[in-house]
């Protein structure tokens, strides 16, 4: 937890801790109290403790001092606080028989940890919550999922991915649907079972209010909705209501596929009173030809930000093929230095301070997710494709050392377009 802070990268700790820790490369202790300070972090200070206590032991701090410097590291960036205690350090450290650059290398881990490190006590909280989040994801990967989906919006992973990996370990996730979903997604079946299905919530269909929701769930625990005009009225739903309820396919229990259920809504009386609703005509329901396989996927995204449907670049991989772009794990199988294709949707772009202009990309396909990286001068020369894509084409050359790999980037090509061509724009009656 501590390690992975900008702190201890800009410190330069991250790799040799690693390579000790792998027993790559041997632990190096210049001296006994080097030893006392650094011994349980193989050799490489990773807290802000440590760093007080090399001050302490191996540069004659007094604790007054060393507080004084664990403060100026806070600030350093803000105030320049770290200048003063620099000669400091390394004069006193040179005086007891350190050489300059194992004092400079010292100073440097000092400098890095004003970039944001951890204290001890910090990091050993936020790995509690690691411990026991993973343990909960590995014995109970369905109430795992159901509090990460009713916890949104938060974390570094979208409600898609969340439930594309949990249907990869078994979770079976079932469809919004006005007939038996509540406002929060939640565990279904009987006691006893070793898994149970998830049953998305009516808060993932976007515009639909918290209140018309749980007016939903009211009516129903008094009588099941009949049909979608039952639903209206008992619900008190308006236009907007029912709209939002058809595009995210949440009407399918009382009037089947999606076009069934817009016309069916398009059929409803919203008005306020009995008289009004009395005076339009009833027609019988059309038989209206079901969504294709694309149009659903895509509409599912656009109402719930998710699809329980293929994923999308499964339903482009023929198209694709056809630039010889291989799916995730073809490419997990590449040696390092083989050159690489790959297209997936983008789910992450983040460009780190420390990366220096670096901008790292998460492609997703039906396979899994391929991490890009893209160095500044790609980045700069092909900006309009990595910044605006949502199918994403990479180009580039594969790496992997033990379990990393990634795909040093080379060209990018923006192939969003070919998304737009899942939708069949018929609407006919059957």
């Amino acid at each position: 937890v501590a390690i992975a802070r900008p702190g201890p990268i800009q410190g330069g700790m991250v790799h040799p801790y690693l390579r000790r820790r792998d027993g790559l490369e041997p632990e190096d202790y210049p001296s006994d109290e080097i030893r006392q300070a650094l011994s349980r972090t193989k050799g490489v200070p990773i807290f802000q403790e440590q760093v007080m206590q090399i001050a302490i032991l191996a540069a004659d701090f007094t604790p007054g001092e060393a507080d004084a410097l664990r403060r100026a590291m806070a600030a350093w960036k803000r105030k320049g606080g770290l200048g003063p205690f620099h000669e400091r350090l390394v004069g006193r450290m040179v005086a007891k028989g350190y050489t300059r650059e194992f004092a400079e290398s010292i100073f440097k881990q000092i400098q890095g940890f004003g970039e944001y490190g951890f204290p001890e006590s910090h990091a050993a909280s936020f790995a509690l919550l690691a411990y026991d989040s993973s343990w909960i994801k590995r014995h109970h990967p369905d109430a795992f999922l159901a509090g990460l989906l009713n916890s949104q919006p938060m974390g570094f992973y979208a409600p898609a991915q969340l439930v594309r990996d949990a249907r990869e370990h078994g979770v079976a996730v079932l469809p919004v649907d006005v007939v038996v979903s509540r406002w929060e997604s939640r565990l279904e079946g009987g006691e006893g079972a070793p898994l149970h299905p998830v049953r998305l919530g009516l808060d993932r269909i976007s515009g639909l209010s918290e209140d018309a929701a749980k007016r939903i769930v009211t009516a129903r625990a008094q009588a099941p909705f009949t049909n979608v005009e039952d639903l209206t009225r008992r619900a008190e739903l308006n236009a907007h209501d029912l709209r939002v309820l058809a595009e995210a396919d949440a009407l399918r229990g009382l009037s089947g596929h999606r076009h069934q259920a817009a016309w069916a809504v398009a059929g409803v009386d919203t008005r306020p009173t009995e008289m009004l609703r009395a005076t339009r005509l009833h027609e019988a329901p059309a038989q209206l030809a079901a969504p294709s396989e694309g149009e659903d996927l895509l509409a599912d995204y656009r109402a719930l930000g998710l699809t329980l449907n293929r994923h999308p670049v499964a339903l482009l991989r023929e198209q694709l093929s056809a630039f010889k772009l291989q799916p995730a794990a073809v490419l997990r199988t590449y040696p390092s230095g083989r050159l690489a294709r790959a297209s997936g949707l983008v789910t992450h772009r983040q460009r780190p301070e420390t990366a220096k202009g670096t901008v790292f990309v998460t492609l997703e396909d039906e396979t899994g997710a391929v991490n890009v990286i893209v160095w500044p001068t790609v980045a700069e020369a092909q900006r309009q494709p990595l910044l605006g894509a949502t199918l994403l084409t990479v180009y580039g050359q594969w790496q992997r050392e033990g379990d990393v790999m990634h795909l040093l980037a080379s060209k990018l090509i923006d192939h969003s377009h070919l998304l737009h061509g899942l939708v069949s724009r018929s609407r006919d009656f059957r």
